[in-house]
């Protein structure tokens, strides 16, 4: 039997229903002190040690025209493949250390 794999985008989804829209009205309106917590495992202080932020993240790529001097793309194309994925590599690097 095959599966029919159904995907949406933000413009492409099913508009609510007036059942759902009204389901949701009114989960919104209940109060925080309602939400039961109980199956979910408090998180101890070790694991907050040793969780990585962003673990999962994977930045969006943009396809872009950009003006480099022959010199800088020569440099990066001697060191192997991959030499936009170091050119990435290198501007991630001062974007995060201009974010210090």
């Amino acid at each position: 039997m095959k599966t029919k794999t159904v995907s949406f985008t933000a413009t492409t989804l099913p508009r609510l229903t007036d059942e759902q829209r009204a389901s949701l009205t009114s989960l919104a309106a209940r109060p925080d002190s309602e939400i039961d917590y109980s199956d979910i495992p408090e998180i101890t202080d070790a694991q907050l040690k040793t969780g990585v932020r962003g673990r999962f993240y994977r930045p969006v790529k943009m396809q872009i025209t950009a003006r480099v001097d022959a010199d800088v793309l020569e440099w990066l194309k001697s060191q192997g493949k991959g030499y936009q994925a170091r050119l990435n590599a290198i501007l991630r690097r001062e974007m995060l250390n201009a974010l210090k």
